[in-house]
């Protein structure tokens, strides 16, 4: 088992401020969206905190968006351009986690510094953070100021529209904070990917010999 490094400094700042920034905006959402319901705090308290964590995160997207861009690190977004080898490859990822992990199989992913996600990963990774991110940003901004931004509102279908993109957006996101940990649980020891985050190093497992 070897150490290698992964997860750079920047990386492991944007993915916790995410982490802690994700689970406010959850709670404080659902303060707004149930405020008959549920009396975490006042319905003015939730809808301010929800909007300046929201623009703590926009800038914390920011943070990440321009760093993978002006770094070599990008390389781990690459995605596989041959689309019987992506296939191949997220198909023997998706045996390992619903079969071959129960039989104390290795790994099909062998984790490097440009090579951090596995195929199923890399996917989804890539339309989250290209994709359903950049729209929750949109629609949150377009919702925290309807009347400055009517004529776009008006354009996407009215304010319904909107919010109920933002909404299941909310809802997805919100099941994937349940998700996120128990996928990472999944190293060599259920701590190993915390670790991780916290230090950048990743234990890597050496790659059986084939020849």
């Amino acid at each position: 088992m070897q150490k290698i490094y992964v997860h750079p400094l920047p990386v492991r700042i944007w993915h916790w401020i995410n982490a802690l920034g994700f689970i406010a905006l959850i709670v404080t959402g659902i303060q707004i969206r149930y405020v008959g319901l549920i009396g975490l705090m006042s319905f003015k308290t939730a809808v301010n905190l929800h909007n300046w964590i929201g623009f703590v995160l926009i800038g914390n997207f920011f943070v990440w968006f321009f760093f993978y861009l002006s770094s070599d690190k990008i390389k781990v977004y690459h995605p596989e351009l041959s689309p019987m080898k992506h296939f191949r490859a997220s198909f023997r990822q998706l045996q390992y986690y619903g079969y071959g992990i129960f039989k104390g199989h290795p790994n099909p992913h062998h984790i490097s510094a440009f090579h951090k996600f596995n195929a199923m990963q890399s996917m989804t990774y890539q339309i989250i953070m290209l994709l359903l991110v950049p729209l929750q940003i949109f629609t949150g901004v377009l919702l925290w100021d309807v009347r400055r931004f009517s004529g776009m509102v008006e354009l996407l279908g009215g304010v319904r529209v909107v919010d109920t993109v933002h909404v299941l957006l909310f809802i997805f996101f919100t099941a994937f904070i349940f998700i996120h940990p128990y996928l990472a649980s999944l190293g060599h020891t259920p701590t190993a990917h915390f670790k991780a985050m916290f230090t950048g190093y990743e234990d890597a497992e050496e790659e059986p010999d084939r020849s």
